[in-house]
């Protein structure tokens, strides 16, 4: 008896092109967002027209930044010091163990970089500010 042949089929090629340029968007986009995502400062920004702060609430703890880009610190009724970097951080750090529920407010000249004003955010987050606000002027004022 014979046999009887079958016919070989080549097997089916899968086209992998358009799985290529899906990854590749996709890898374009998961670049782009993921540094947004680490990135960034935590602040508290009023959702209104921003109030003076009350009388009967706690001193805040103030960071200055002055025209130059130099860091001040005032606490209570000490008088605003001059500090660097570390300082700033430890002096903040310091403040934020012994009074953990005082505000945190950040006063920047309107002429220096903004990148300093952040730095100084960055400073206070790092010593444990839960939040850091944005001091102003009034308007008109």
């Amino acid at each position: 008896m014979a046999r009887r042949g079958r016919k070989l089929r080549p097997m089916a090629e899968i086209n992998v092109v358009p799985y290529i340029d899906v990854m590749l968007v996709l890898l374009v986009i998961f670049m782009i967002t993921a540094p947004l995502l680490t990135q960034g400062v935590k602040v508290e920004l009023p959702r209104a027209a921003a109030n003076p702060i009350e009388e009967k609430a706690k001193r805040p703890l103030v960071v200055s930044v002055d025209r130059e880009g130099r860091f001040y610190l005032t606490y209570g009724d000490d008088r605003t010091r001059k500090l660097d970097e570390k300082e700033l951080q430890r002096q903040a750090a310091a403040i934020l163990e012994h009074d953990p529920g005082i505000p945190v407010l950040v006063k920047g000249d309107r002429a220096v970089d903004y990148g300093r004003v952040v730095e100084a955010m960055v400073l206070l987050q790092a010593a444990g500010a839960p939040s850091v606000g944005l001091l102003t002027e009034p308007e008109g004022g």
